[in-house]
């Protein structure tokens, strides 16, 4: 059976179809008698409004774009919580689009442009597609290269490297290789811990940055690590997910975490979380930036021309299974 439309509504209540509209769009313009025929004849028809014809008829979509460049980052799962947390009540639906996974004959920003998303969350390095007149309200999420007109919304990737290294430091470590990542985030947090051990007379244990920061490239960096340099008694990963290849590789040499080898960290993710891993990491309140930057993107969105806001949250050292002091 076909869907019942805006004009069967309308002959039903004996009304044109424009009035129908008004009072769908909740319009004081009409008169209690043909509001009623018309909402008796919703009623009775099932009718459900067309979204995407009430977003075209509003010049809007109702929908938010996130820009991500690696969905095995679990960084991203608590990114994507916060938002839904602030942008589902507010009626916008969230299309996620992971430009790792798009080929290189697409454009995914411009994707997102010409589908007319509301807003987009950029949880990457910024393209300079969004940087030009035209563009939808934009938000950065994460220590990006930010651009001076869009919003932002960050931990302190700088103070959560150091309370990482403070950490391992305090614990009596004097051994401590940084797993790095080429990206916004990752440099700061290598450039943080290259400070924190050059403060502390530690000489840095130089490892290329890896280019996505997965646990793969984790393990293989850790690999390199314990076999160049034997003596390294604390690792402190870009993030969670190069933690866990670190650890894999500790497995590898027969190495006892947190016995022979501490293990740290970066984004508090589920993973790292779980009985199983327990791992030591910083909290970098990744669900909390994604409830700030949705409160931000909705407000542009709304039309706030108020100056760009940059804000940053406080990181916060978990420690769990995988440091103790060195034997």
């Amino acid at each position: 059976m076909a869907r019942p439309t805006i004009y069967d509504v309308a002959a039903a209540a004996g009304v044109s179809k424009s009035l129908v509209s008004l009072v769908l769009r909740g319009s004081p313009r009409v008169s209690e008698e043909s509001r009623r025929a018309v909402e008796e004849a919703v009623r009775r028809l099932d009718y459900r409004p067309s979204r995407a014809a009430s977003s075209l008829a509003a010049d809007r979509t109702d929908a938010v774009g996130l820009l991500i460049d690696d969905y095995a980052n679990p960084w991203f799962i608590d990114l994507v919580r916060g938002l839904h947390e602030v942008l589902g009540p507010a009626g916008y639906r969230l299309s996620v689009v992971d430009v790792a996974t798009v080929s290189p004959a697409e454009d995914p920003v411009e994707g997102l442009l010409s589908s007319r998303v509301d807003g987009i969350v950029v949880a990457m390095d910024v393209p300079g597609a969004l940087r030009g007149p035209g563009a939808p309200p934009i938000v950065v999420a994460g220590t990006r290269a930010h651009i001076p007109d869009a919003d932002s919304v960050a931990n302190d990737d700088w103070a959560g490297a150091r309370l990482a290294v403070e950490h391992l430091l305090a614990l009596g470590h004097f051994r401590i290789a940084h797993l790095p990542a080429a990206s916004g985030a990752g440099t700061a947090r290598a450039d943080s811990a290259a400070a924190v051990l050059a403060a502390a007379g530690i000489p840095r244990i130089a490892v290329t940055p890896s280019p996505t920061a997965t646990e793969a490239e984790g393990y293989w960096a850790a690999l390199h690590v314990l076999g160049a340099h034997p003596d390294v008694t604390a690792i402190f990963a870009s993030n969670d997910a190069m933690a866990i290849g670190a650890l894999g590789a500790a497995r590898e040499f027969g190495y006892d975490v947190p016995g022979r080898l501490s293990v740290v960290g970066y984004d508090n993710s589920a993973l790292a979380r779980t009985h199983l891993v327990d791992l030591t990491t910083i909290d970098d309140r990744s669900a909390a930036v994604g409830r700030e930057t949705g409160r931000l993107l909705a407000s542009r969105m709304r039309g706030s021309d108020a100056a760009p806001v940059h804000r940053t949250l406080e990181p916060a050292l978990i420690v769990r299974g995988t440091t103790a002091p060195p034997k």
